[in-house]
């Protein structure tokens, strides 16, 4: 399990589990510090990818399905041990709602919460139009990150950095843009859904999410652009909101 997840604090008595997917070309460690953050209550694992951090070595996956058989395969037991909620972010929005799908109808087992963050449901017409990114050259490529904002200077001034950076991200966008999901006929999932996303990024169609859950519906919008989440205030709404319906459902359940 090691090396799929990134957990920077175990906590084997905590009473649910926080499961969180990285954004295109992203890591774990953003998430896995999470760990330190948060209520004893709540155990943190953060996905690791192949091709980045500890796998860095490891060639890129180049299908949805590959990291829904991985991720699977490494946390069934545990999700069916206690209960678990999943967060993802754009790319991770993506990931998160391919592993929740086949973890329902394979093995009949859900989530308590997903928190969806900065991305249109896949089926959506907002997403099915949406440019493909993963086409362009490094130099349109690179006028499209500076545009969305997120991608500190300091990275995309160093050419280096940015031949390790950019094949990451430009694998990710490649499974996203050919990932084929059908609006659901009817709800698979049961638990509330939350979509968060940042006030001036492009717009996604949150509403469409809607149609993942027979459960509640929430929509959060908070300050920024597409990594909105990485404001130090804006992750600590974030944070204290999954702190408090992780904890409100553990009370329920008692």
């Amino acid at each position: 399990m090691e090396k799929v997840i990134s957990c920077f604090k175990n906590r084997p008595d905590a009473a649910a589990r926080l499961i969180c997917f990285p954004w295109a070309g992203g890591g774990s460690i953003h998430y896995a510090r999470w760990g330190n953050v948060l209520s004893s209550s709540v155990e943190v694992f953060a996905v690791k990818l192949p091709g980045r951090e500890g796998r860095a070595k490891e060639p890129f996956f180049q299908s949805m399905q590959q990291i829904v058989d991985e991720v699977t395969g490494a946390l069934l037991p545990l999700l069916k041990e206690k209960p678990f909620a999943l967060f993802g972010h754009s790319f991770g929005a993506f990931t998160s709602l391919a592993v929740a799908d086949a973890l329902k109808k394979l093995h009949n087992i859900e989530p308590v919460h997903m928190f969806l963050s900065g991305a249109s449901a896949p089926y959506s017409e907002t997403r099915i139009r949406a440019p493909k990114r993963s086409e362009l050259s490094d130099d349109d490529f690179l006028k499209w990150m500076i545009s969305i904002g997120g991608t500190p200077p300091e990275l995309l001034a160093n050419p280096e950095v940015l031949k390790l950076f950019l094949p990451a991200l430009k694998a990710d966008l490649h499974i996203v843009e050919n990932y084929r999901c059908n609006k659901p006929d009817s709800p698979f999932l049961s638990c509330p859904v939350t979509c968060f996303d940042g006030k001036e990024d492009i717009p996604h169609d949150l509403q469409a999410w809607k149609d993942i859950t027979s459960g509640d519906f929430t929509v959060r919008l908070l300050d920024g652009s597409h990594f909105y989440l990485k404001d130090s205030q804006n992750e600590k709404i974030l944070l204290d909101y999954i702190t408090k319906h992780l904890e409100t459902f553990e009370m329920a359940y008692l």
